[in-house]
């Protein structure tokens, strides 16, 4: 193990600019790194989360709502509910299916295959064009990851996991948490099934969440408002490996709430 046992560090990085479109996002965070006091070298133990919103952005993942003309559904729902129904609009057209749209909550899955309020469609911390352009997830998050990884690996000569991030509600609970949509170098879950306990008990059903855990862990560093879009997580020692965000979706089949 090459991290201090039992400790884990999120350092977020600051001096990232304003992403726009086109933007070299491995140059902009490997930069980021060179100024954050005490990163480098890079250690085999760190993983690199950034949040879907400068990836999605340097992606080109942006609609201009002024561009949209949302369709009777989509205005009757904003009325009832106080909502923007050109995003309504932007969530129903990106959506494979909708699961619930009532309570002023649209849950919809993704073409990403991702279950989540209003289709990851996000109108905060967009820039200066607020109020008329949202994000919409990276059309393949895992790809994203795998680009950032690179683009590490060649300047710092380390190879890095990397997880593309975003903040999810989850069912019967109120708030928002950070889980990862995309990864590169790691595996997302780890799979106990099989293996002991502390107490010697074979474990049957316990799957830990891990890349979703480390994506937490990076959120509680960067926060929502500070401007900070990219963290490292240090000695969590995730599984490494080619994994996909898609190892961590559970099959439509085993829905207990279909």
């Amino acid at each position: 193990m090459s991290g201090e046992e039992g400790r884990v560090e999120a350092l977020a990085l600051d001096g990232i600019p304003e992403v726009v479109p086109g933007d070299d996002l491995g140059r902009l965070i490997g930069d980021a790194v060179e100024r954050t006091a005490g990163l480098l070298p890079l250690r085999p133990d760190d993983v690199i989360v950034v949040t879907q919103k400068i990836v999605s952005k340097a992606e080109g993942a942006v609609v201009d709502l002024t561009t949209v003309e949302p369709r009777p559904e989509a205005v009757a729902f904003a009325e009832r509910w106080d909502r923007d129904p050109r995003q309504i609009e932007v969530v129903l057209r990106e959506a494979r299916r909708v699961v619930r749209m009532e309570h002023g909550v649209l849950i919809t899955e993704t073409p990403q295959g991702f279950i989540c309020a209003n289709g990851g469609v996000d109108a905060s911390n967009v820039g200066p064009e607020s109020g008329n352009l949202v994000t919409l997830l990276p059309a393949d998050p895992d790809a994203s990851a795998r680009a950032i990884r690179e683009a590490i690996r060649t300047r710092f000569g380390t190879d890095v996991p990397v997880i593309v991030s975003d903040s999810f509600g989850r069912p019967w609970r109120w708030g928002i948490t950070d889980v990862a949509i995309g990864v590169s170098g790691l595996i997302p879950i780890e799979d106990l099934r099989g293996t002991p306990d502390a107490d010697g008990r074979v474990m049957k059903s316990t799957i830990r969440a891990s890349a979703d855990e480390i994506a937490s862990a990076a959120e509680l560093a960067l926060g929502k408002i500070g401007g900070r879009p990219v963290a490292i997580v240090r000695g969590a020692q995730p599984l490494l490996g080619e994994g996909s965000i898609r190892d961590g979706l559970m099959p439509r089949e085993f829905d207990l709430f279909p």
